[in-house]
């Protein structure tokens, strides 16, 4: 009787073992079918079969080349260099290290110069960028159309004493008017105007906080606590007054003000 109910048992465990193994099996392809199936992304070079597949290719690198360039035309030919210049010698004459922080200065000079830029773009989208979306003009005279507004806001607001010195150094013949004067050299005409025009808001923004520090450099001084430095004690006040006068308001409006 045991040997019936250990042959039974061992019986039950092949037949079970059995349709394990055929589930398994049958399961198999199914897991097999649904495994997620990784994209593998390639780049190649063919060659042109046509003019027009080597002009498409042509314009697909310029167009690279101006990505690559975006940081140096956003900083040197709109008004990102004076703004974040003159929002660096808040934070300095202020006194307050690393507050606000570097990312949130440049967030709003980026906001600030599309803001003072948007006149600009505006015109270059209309006279240039749509008419060669359409395939009204070519790629070259859109360029040389999308360039004229650009050159205008240069022009408004570069001094004629640098522009003057760059023509003189360049040795070109000396221009009758705007439009003789080469991009390459209003560019850098353009850029030292704007940091002289910044300096001397920093200088101007720098004027109360410095008279801050020596009236209480001086009181220290008097009361003979020449250990503790004045900067820790003038913060708070110098925080205080440009919170009083709303200094960001003043700061940001005086910028704006200084485009048109």
């Amino acid at each position: 009787m045991r040997v019936k109910i250990a042959n039974t048992g061992i019986s039950w465990l092949i037949i079970g073992m059995s349709v394990l193994l055929l589930t398994s099996l049958w399961a198999a392809p199914a897991m097999a079918q649904a495994a997620p199936i990784i994209p593998r992304i390639t780049v190649g070079v063919d060659s042109a079969e046509n003019p027009e597949d080597v002009a498409l290719s042509l314009q697909i690198l310029v167009l690279l080349t101006i990505l690559s360039l975006a940081p140096a035309i956003l900083v040197m030919m709109t008004s990102f260099s004076r703004i974040v210049v003159v929002l660096s010698f808040v934070r300095n004459a202020l006194a307050t290290n690393q507050m606000p922080p570097n990312q949130v200065l440049i967030g709003l000079a980026l906001f600030l110069t599309f803001f003072v830029m948007a006149p600009t773009w505006q015109a270059v989208n209309e006279t240039a960028l749509q008419p060669y979306l359409r395939g009204e003009l070519p790629q070259m005279e859109a360029l040389d159309r999308a360039a004229v507004p650009i050159r205008e806001f240069m022009f408004r607001n570069t001094r004629e004493k640098d522009l003057e010195l760059f023509v003189s150094m360049s040795g070109v013949p000396r221009p009758a008017s705007p439009t003789d004067v080469p991009t390459h050299v209003l560019i850098p005409a353009f850029v030292i105007s704007e940091l002289k025009t910044a300096f001397q808001l920093g200088f101007i923004i720098f004027i109360p906080f410095i008279v801050i520090d020596m009236i209480v450099a001086s009181i220290l001084m008097s009361m003979g606590m020449l250990m503790l430095p004045p900067v820790m004690i003038s913060l708070p006040f110098k925080i205080l007054l440009f919170v009083m006068v709303d200094g960001w308001h003043l700061v940001v409006r005086s910028l704006l003000l200084s485009y048109h």
